[in-house]
């Protein structure tokens, strides 16, 4: 029998797992959202016998806006579940008991949205709006699905992509499998998709949860569980310190002379104030090489990096015009397990290390991961010995 804390914990339990700001911003999105729908569509309102809103539509706005990666909440479950709803709620209308027409509304409703996949509970209450709501509705017939179900849909669903993108900063609408997740537990955990999938149909019951972001939470939760077990180990724990670097306009042969003396295969590129603008490799150099079948490597490498004595060249003179722009940093502060993440599953190599003003302080290669990985590990063997 439960007893009273028992019972205080299962009423207080709080069922979204949201902070105080991301509550309020969730409740700024669902009045703005709900008023620009009710406005807009009295002025586009074709007379005084259509109402301007649907009650459902303050339900819809709790799942776009609270919860906007469940799967109930994506445009087709929205849009599919309101329209279909409507229709077999008109539809019901036929029935002279209101019992009888009530429940073959929400029943039917939800087999229609069960078969189309497009299951939106707040649908069920749009099924029978046109019943509960007698002569004043369902003398409107079938137009009650196009106002104000329709238009009422059509807004709340711009609203809900630019609210939940803008002003929520969620990505919406969720794609299942999103290329963008951190890490995928496929390559850290040994589980797959198809894992996933079948995971969730051996349940046999609905959970409002998407692979997508049962794949990002069991990341997040194997990263939490790395950073318990190693300790605080950061990238300036492991990073190479004093690493050389060039500037935007170091000439070419500078830069490969210093490459090439200190058996780097990277370095990156900064401004005067040390803060990275770019990264230089190997592959920088020899891409705009290009080769005949009889020309010579060396020469053509030799001719490559030396100054231009002309006015005019066809070839890059200094590193800014041949280095990559695009290159990730890292804080100091960073835990390896974000190195991880980035070295195993994006193909990283070597990353710029900042400080705290953004200024280049180091170099973390694969390598200085590794040992630290492997040393963590032999400490741990030694001690349990």
């Amino acid at each position: 029998m439960m007893n009273i804390s028992q019972f205080i914990r299962f009423v207080i339990v709080d069922p979204v797992n949201l902070s105080l700001k991301g509550k309020f911003l969730s409740v700024i999105a669902s009045f703005s959202a709900i008023l620009i729908v009710a406005l807009v569509t009295q002025q586009l309102s074709i007379g005084t016998a259509y109402p301007i809103l649907v009650a459902s539509m303050g339900a819809s706005a709790v799942i776009l806006f609270i919860i906007p990666h469940s799967p109930l909440a994506q445009p087709w479950p929205f849009v599919g579940g309101q329209l279909v709803s409507a229709i077999i709620g008109v539809a019901c209308t036929q029935f002279t008991d209101t019992a009888i027409a009530s429940a073959c509304a929400v029943g039917g409703s939800i087999l229609a949205m069960l078969l189309l996949r497009c299951l939106h509970p707040p649908g069920a209450a749009t099924a029978m709006a046109p019943i509960l709501a007698g002569h004043p509705i369902s003398s409107l017939g079938y137009g009650f699905v196009l106002m104000p179900v329709g238009l009422n849909v059509i807004i709340m669903l711009v609203m809900a992509i630019a609210i939940n993108r803008w002003l929520l900063r969620h990505e919406y609408p969720t794609v299942s499998g999103n290329k963008n997740a951190i890490v995928k537990p496929a390559q850290q955990t040994g589980i797959s998709d198809q894992d996933l999938k079948q995971a969730l149909e051996n349940m046999d019951t609905f959970m409002d949860v998407s692979a997508g972001d049962l794949r990002k939470l069991l990341t997040y939760a194997e990263a939490h569980s790395f950073k318990r077990f190693k300790g605080n180990i950061t990238c300036a724990d492991i990073m190479v310190r004093d690493m050389p670097a060039v500037e935007y306009g170091t000439e070419v042969e500078e830069a490969w002379n210093i490459m090439h003396k200190q058996k780097l295969k990277s370095m990156p590129v900064i401004d005067r104030a040390r803060r990275v603008i770019g990264i230089i490799t190997w592959n920088d150099f020899f891409k705009f090489i290009n080769l005949s079948a009889y020309e010579s490597f060396q020469d053509k490498f030799r001719a490559f990096i030396r100054r231009t004595p002309d006015v005019s060249t066809d070839k890059p003179e200094s590193v800014g015009h041949m280095m990559t722009t695009s290159v990730t940093v890292l804080p100091e502060t960073t835990h390896i397990v974000d190195l991880v993440a980035l070295m195993s599953t994006k193909g990283y190599r070597q990353i710029p290390i900042v400080n705290s003003e953004n200024r280049l302080v180091g170099m973390v290669y694969q390598a200085n991961l590794i040992a630290a990985l492997y040393d963590e590990q032999l400490a741990t063997v030694v001690s349990s010995d």
